[in-house]
C-alpha cells in the first residue's frame, strides 16, 4: 500500500508528522514524502527541515494521498498549477484522498471538494466557501466517500486513526493508538472556537492574520481568484 504525504515549503510540520507516526504502522506500507523534487523542505517555522523522499512524477498511483496545511503557504500551493495537476491526476485512482488543516483548501483549489462538505482550520473556512465547499466547522473529521478532511493541525491524528481503521481494521488502529499512547488530556479546554474565551479568540485571529498575510501568499490570491472566475464563467456558458 502506497501512502503519499505531500510536503512543501512553508507547510505546518505536525499536519504531516502526526499522521505519519500513525500511518507508517499500516501493514505493507510504502510511505512517501512527495514533492516536485527530492530533498530538504523547510517548514513554516523556518527552523525544522524534513525531506521529500520522492517526486510527483514517480508517485502517480498512490493508494492514499494526504495534503497538510500551512499558515503562510496555503494560498501559494492553491495557485501552484503543478501541485493542482498532480492532485487531479492521482485522485481518480486513490483509495482515499485526505487533508489536514488548510490542506483542504488546496484540495478545493484542485476542484476535488466543490459542492461537498469538508472541514479545515477555523481560519481557512472563508477560502473553502469561496471555492464552493460546504464548511463543517463543528466537525473534527469529515468524510464523503473516499475524501477525508481534518480540522486544524492536531486533528490530523484523529484523521489518521480513522483512515488506519479503514485500511487495516479497527483493532489494528487501536493497537497503534496504544503503541503511541495517544490519550489526549489537554490542560486547557480552549482548542475550538466554540470553547475559547473572547480574549483568546481575538489574539488567535490576529496571529493567524499576521502569519497568513505574507508577501507570497498575498501575491497568490489574484491567481486563485482569476482561476475561480474562469471556472464559474465556463459553467455558465456551458449551461
Amino acid at each position: 500500500m502506497q501512502i503519499a504525504i505531500m510536503v512543501y515549503p512553508g507547510m505546518t510540520a505536525l499536519d504531516a508528522i502526526g499522521p505519519y507516526e500513525v500511518l507508517r504502522m499500516a501493514p505493507d506500507c510504502d510511505l512517501r514524502f512527495v514533492w516536485k523534487e527530492e530533498g530538504p523542505i523547510v517548514t513554516d517555522s523556518g527552523v525544522l527541515v524534513i525531506a521529500a523522499t520522492h517526486r510527483f512524477d514517480e508517485t502517480l498511483e498512490p493508494d492514499v494521498v494526504l495534503v497538510p496545511g500551512s499558515g503562510p503557504s496555503t494560498t501559494t500551493m492553491m495557485a501552484d498549477e503543478e501541485v493542482l495537476a498532480w492532485l487531479r491526476q492521482v485522485h481518480p485512482q486513490t483509495q482515499f484522498t485526505t487533508s489536514v488543516c488548510s490542506g483542504s483548501a488546496i484540495l478545493a483549489a484542485a476542484g476535488l471538494l466543490e459542492g461537498l462538505p469538508a472541514t479545515s482550520h477555523w481560519a481557512a473556512f472563508p477560502l473553502l466557501k469561496a471555492l464552493g465547499v460546504h464548511g463543517k466547522p463543528q466537525e473534527r473529521v469529515v468524510r464523503t466517500g473516499k475524501l477525508m478532511t481534518a480540522a486544524g493541525v492536531s486533528a490530523g491524528l484523529d484523521l489518521a486513526f480513522t483512515l488506519l481503521a479503514e485500511l487495516a481494521g479497527e483493532e489494528h488502529a487501536r493497537v497503534v493508538q496504544l503503541a503511541i499512547e495517544y490519550d489526549p488530556q489537554p490542560p486547557f479546554d480552549s482548542g475550538h472556537m466554540s470553547k475559547a474565551a473572547p480574549s483568546v479568540k481575538a489574539k488567535a485571529v490576529r496571529e493567524m492574520q499576521r502569519v497568513a498575510m505574507n508577501g507570497p501568499a498575498v501575491r497568490a490570491l489574484p491567481t486563485i481568484a482569476k482561476r475561480r472566475f474562469k471556472e464559474v464563467l465556463s459553467r455558465v456558458r456551458g449551461g
